[in-house]
């Protein structure tokens, strides 16, 4: 079953106020609409992808956390929607959107549990471009859309740092280097806001109550 971008929103807005947070879905309307923008510029450039369906992948990859722990999000989404039975594209976002490089590993937010299917899948799975720019507008917004540096600064300052996080990171940096090669130019000219956006982030992200240590030491991390 195909899914609109229309349904998605309706779903997304009636879930809110029946979870932890609304945090989710605003970020997800984030990615959704961050996502088409890329896709349309995409297309500009000879690529010939569903916008509505970009869309639509960016305003679920979370719905996971409609139905259950948001520490589970992943696999509860990928079921979810398998119940719901929609076709496995909208399924697959649910699982994909997490992980870079066909690896459990290089995801944000800690060490993953150890499951057996999540690691054959992502492993096995051939992502499709449209997946990709989920991966990478997750790696940019929150409710708004920054740069990528800011948004790993702002999951570290949340979530802190593990073994894996240069890993992560630098395959996110490779993924946006992936998408200004596509475009012909750095996709941030896509989104003027970006810089206004900043101004606001910087001063809320220093009265975190983790930012103080985090922002001191983030410049060894990247390096």
């Amino acid at each position: 079953m195909i899914l609109t971008s229309n349904k998605a929103l309706e779903i997304l807005e009636g879930a809110r106020g029946k979870t932890l947070s609304d945090g989710w879905i605003n970020h997800s309307i984030c990615v959704g609409e961050s996502a088409y923008k890329i896709a349309k510029a995409l297309n500009e450039k000879g690529q010939n992808l569903d916008l509505d369906k970009v869309k639509t992948l960016g305003y679920i990859h979370d719905i996971g956390k409609m139905v259950g722990p948001f520490e589970n999000h992943v696999m509860n989404g990928y079921y979810y929607m398998q119940k719901e039975g929609y076709d496995e594209d909208y399924c697959n976002i649910c699982l994909t959107h997490s992980y870079l490089n066909n690896d459990v590993m290089c995801t944000a937010g800690g060490i993953p549990s150890d499951i057996p299917f999540r690691k054959e899948f992502i492993e096995n799975h051939e992502y499709t471009l449209s997946e990709k720019i989920i991966n990478l507008c997750d790696l940019m917004c929150t409710a708004k859309v920054f740069t990528v540096d800011k948004r790993l600064i702002d999951i570290i300052i949340r979530h802190g740092t593990y073994s894996n996080t240069q890993y992560h990171i630098k395959e996110t940096y490779k993924l946006k280097e992936y998408f200004d090669n596509l475009l012909g130019y750095d996709l941030y000219k896509l989104f003027p806001e970006i810089k206004d956006n900043y101004k606001k982030f910087l001063p809320l992200s220093r009265r975190n109550s983790k930012g103080l240590f985090i922002w001191h030491n983030i410049i060894s991390i990247l390096s």
